[in-house]
């Protein structure tokens, strides 16, 4: 469960950081704030039960090579191949992250 936290997370970090470059009403800023929440409370979440390191470079990586993709897929962002490669370096980081990664149990029920 604390994996989808960390998806979600870094799903939601997409529509905040688009909401930080293009808020101009105060509805939009309100909508980029309560992303914003969303997303550090699914971080929080993540990191009662997998390591805080963990979390965080899984949240920021992810969300990173999300927004440079849809930067260039939507936004018209200059494209190069070296983008895509250090984007595929970071997927690649993520996935050996995850793999090596194990949820700690005792976390869950409260022991030590």
């Amino acid at each position: 469960m604390a994996w989808l936290y960390v998806l979600l997370a870094a799903i939601v970090e997409v529509f905040w950081v688009i909401g930080l470059r293009y808020s101009d009403t105060a509805l939009e800023w309100a909508g980029t704030i309560a992303a914003i929440i969303v997303s550090f409370y699914a971080i929080i979440k993540a990191c009662e039960t997998l390591p805080s390191g963990t979390v965080y470079a899984v949240f920021t990586g992810s969300g990173a090579a999300a927004i440079v993709v849809i930067d260039f897929l939507i936004f018209n962002a200059d494209f190069s191949i070296a983008k895509v490669i250090f984007i595929a370096v970071i997927i690649v980081g993520v996935i050996g992250i995850k793999m090596t990664t194990v949820e700690s149990v005792d976390d869950v029920e409260g022991g030590d």
